[in-house]
């Protein structure tokens, strides 16, 4: 049986680290602008990480906002700490250590949250439903659970690169042979009705690009250093051989030089509010326009945090 504890395919490297500091530049205005905060904001924000998308969030929410941020791993909120005050914003989050699968919630903080978010980390736990479940948990009656993740299924790259999809494909399974799950974009919404969550809305945040593209390479490197990052589950694990993990990610970095080439992918994107009290003024709101009906109302499915 799959271990419950979460198990992050690509660790915690410095180069792991600069990684995702880059695809964070990337794909964070997006994000945010997505989200839609209007100021004042309780945010829950779980797998934070470097802490960008916390400190992004709790600029946009202002001053009478409060941001908390739930990291598994010492050596990301040492990073995250040290960005922070780097950056003059040393206050501006609450770091905290944690599992997604046991949310280290004090007995007052549950239930308190206006918007709790997720992102890229269901693709990691072996039981992503508890963790949207412990995120409805976090939020008060009326607020939102905002999942962000992966589909992996959903990359193309045209003209694609020999070698390159064997090797996407071996990437993929070494999820599966984790207990985690590659395709869990497509199962948000999903986990939000399970969880107990009224799901209001589904979209992709594009995520790709072209040559003549001045971010071009940023986006083909993110994925080379992505698949690298895992070779040893990949190689290690029997799924491809060395040889051709190696030729491929060659091919990979040649492919970006060429004039026609095309990086197409998605982030998916689902939310939901836990049923209760109307949103009240002042809180956040989606940006896109609302079904008319009044919130559906009924009880939560109360799970114990471990």
């Amino acid at each position: 049986m799959p271990s419950r504890s979460s198990r992050y395919l690509h660790g915690t490297t410095p180069n792991e680290q600069a990684r995702l500091a880059r695809l964070n530049d990337l794909i964070n205005r997006r994000s945010l602008a997505e989200i839609g905060l209007s100021g004042g904001e309780r945010i829950l924000e779980v797998g934070s990480g470097l802490g960008q998308f916390a400190r992004d969030m709790a600029r946009r929410a202002g001053p009478a906002a409060r941001v908390l941020g739930i990291e598994r791993s010492p050596g990301q909120i040492r990073g995250a700490v040290r960005t922070a005050r780097a950056a003059g914003e040393g206050p501006l989050v609450e770091w905290r250590r944690g599992d997604a699968l046991r949310l280290p919630l004090r007995k007052g903080e549950w239930g308190s949250f206006d918007v709790a978010h997720a992102r890229f980390l269901l693709e990691h736990v072996p039981d992503p439903l508890a963790v949207v479940r412990s995120m409805a948990r976090a939020v008060r009656p009326g607020g939102r659970i905002v999942l962000e993740d992966d589909d992996h299924d959903v990359l193309r790259l045209w003209p694609e690169p020999p070698g390159f999809t064997p090797l996407w494909r071996a990437y993929m399974r070494s999820f599966d042979r984790l207990g985690n799950d590659p395709a869990i974009g497509r199962r948000l919404v999903w986990l939000l009705h399970q969880a107990g969550v009224t799901p209001e809305r589904n979209t992709w945040i594009f995520f790709g690009s072209c040559s003549g593209s001045p971010d071009f390479s940023a986006y083909v490197e993110n994925a080379a250093g992505l698949l690298l990052g895992a070779r040893r589950a990949i190689v290690g694990g029997g799924l491809l051989p060395a040889g051709e993990f190696d030729a491929a990610l060659a091919s990979l970095d040649a492919w970006k030089l060429r004039p026609d080439a095309a990086f197409w992918f998605a982030i998916a994107w689902a939310e939901g509010r836990r049923p209760g009290t109307p949103l009240r003024v002042g809180t956040s709101r989606p940006p896109r326009a609302r079904s008319r009906a009044g919130p559906v109302r009924r009880r939560v499915p109360v799970t114990r945090s471990e």
